[in-house]
């Protein structure tokens, strides 16, 4: 339990450190990924594994956004 609420926090610590657009979707996905890893006796490589999944998530969303709300240029 400690290992993932030092990861918990460790987490948010460096959250605080990156920028705006590089920590979205990883503080979701680290909780998430703590939480998962924690069941299965591995709350830190499930904190750093779901950040780095909600990171790609949120990317790929931002890309679909940008090509769907781009009007035509003629």
């Amino acid at each position: 339990m400690r290992k993932m609420i030092a990861g918990a926090v460790l987490a948010v610590g460096l959250a605080g450190f990156a920028g705006a657009a590089e920590a979205k979707g990883c503080i979701k996905g680290a909780i998430v990924g703590g939480i998962a890893g924690h069941a299965a006796g591995h709350g830190i490589a499930g904190a750093a594994a779901g950040c780095a999944i909600g990171r790609h998530q949120a990317n790929k969303r931002q890309r679909a956004q940008d090509t769907t709300v781009q009007p035509a240029t003629r």
